[in-house]
């Protein structure tokens, strides 16, 4: 019988700082998040200098805690998976730091993951995947299509030209006057709004799986400023639903169509934006009746987690990538 793999994940790429074990890449045995927004919350956004103080005040106390939580020794451990980018540079050396202080202390191998693959293999914790596979991954700084044929292999076949998805979404909340971090607001009024505003929805070209909110972003922007000059009342609720309804539109249509195209066995959807429920609701819709699966992680998977970086890790591991202590955060660093 084969031995248990134990991979411990540590996730540092913006304002969580997390640490998690994960038992054969499926099988969550601890994971722990320290989260920044009350701290970030006054600025209306992430500062990322606050950012990586809390890092460095957090990750031994985390650290201690999943290690307490798994009721594990250092001897189970196989391997340390860190997420080395993308991200805020400053808050992943950190989580780089962290890692490579334990893989030499501790005598681990030292295992490199991508923070798209975490998101993406967030999945994997819920149900195992099923290739060839299509992933959207939406949230603050990606919205992305990713066809997988086999574990670890990325194919990136759309992304966004300019504002991510779930960027759009904190804009529109702050010109709303919402607490960041301002989607899960945006959703929540949507839910009780009329869809009473046509705003536009960016195709880009009829072959392209790319995707635009910019235009979409300003338009919202412009209406709302327009009404406050004319001092007409803003239906905050009606606003958010027309915004939404937009924004899901186009991301269930592409999604759709790309699916088709590569005769995929399951979708899944990543990232913080896959909480959304009217996103979660419309490709519900969409992929019922094509008999395609849908795969969406629970609401605490959906946010940055130190889980999803050691299920990835634990494929990567398992594949044999493995990094030197020189490893670097790498701010930009490449799905592919």
């Amino acid at each position: 019988m084969k031995n248990a793999t134990y991979i411990l994940g540590i996730e540092t790429s913006c304002d969580e700082t997390a640490v998690a074990i994960v038992r054969n890449g499926t099988e969550i045995v601890a994971n722990v998040v320290a989260s920044q927004i009350e701290s970030h919350k006054r600025f209306g956004g992430v500062v990322p200098e606050i950012a990586s103080r809390h890092h460095v005040e957090q990750i031994t106390v985390v650290l201690e805690d999943a290690m307490k939580q798994s009721e594990l020794n250092w001897e189970d451990i196989n391997a340390i998976a860190v997420t080395q980018g993308p991200g805020l540079v400053g808050a992943l050396l950190i989580g780089v730091s962290a890692a490579k202080a334990l893989a030499f202390a501790k005598q681990k191998p030292l295992v490199p993951v991508h923070h798209i693959a975490g998101h993406i293999y967030a999945n994997r914790l819920v149900q195992e995947l099923e290739f060839p596979l299509l992933a959207l991954v939406v949230s603050g700084g990606h919205t992305e299509l990713v066809l997988m044929k086999q574990h670890g292999q990325f194919e990136l076949i759309g992304e966004t030209r300019d504002d991510a998805a779930g960027e759009a979404y904190d804009k529109v909340a702050r010109m709303l006057d919402m607490p960041y971090p301002g989607g899960p607001h945006i959703d929540r009024q949507a839910a009780e709004g009329k869809i009473s505003i046509d705003f536009p929805r960016a195709w880009l070209e009829p072959d392209s799986f790319d995707f635009s909110f910019s235009g979409l972003k300003s338009a919202v922007i412009n209406t709302i400023h327009n009404a406050r000059q004319r001092g007409d009342r803003l239906e905050k609720a009606d606003i958010a639903a027309s915004f939404q309804e937009s924004v899901v539109d186009v991301l269930t249509a592409k999604t759709r169509r790309a699916a088709e195209l590569h005769q995929v066995k399951q979708v899944l959807v990543a990232g913080g934006v896959a909480a959304n429920r009217g996103l979660r609701t419309a490709l519900e819709k969409a992929f019922k009746p094509m008999g395609i699966p849908l795969l969406i992680p629970p609401v605490k998977l959906c946010t940055d987690n130190a889980a999803m970086i050691a299920a990835a890790g634990t494929i990567a591991y398992e594949q044999g990538r493995r990094a030197g202590l020189e490893l670097n955060a790498d701010p930009s660093l490449s799905l592919q």
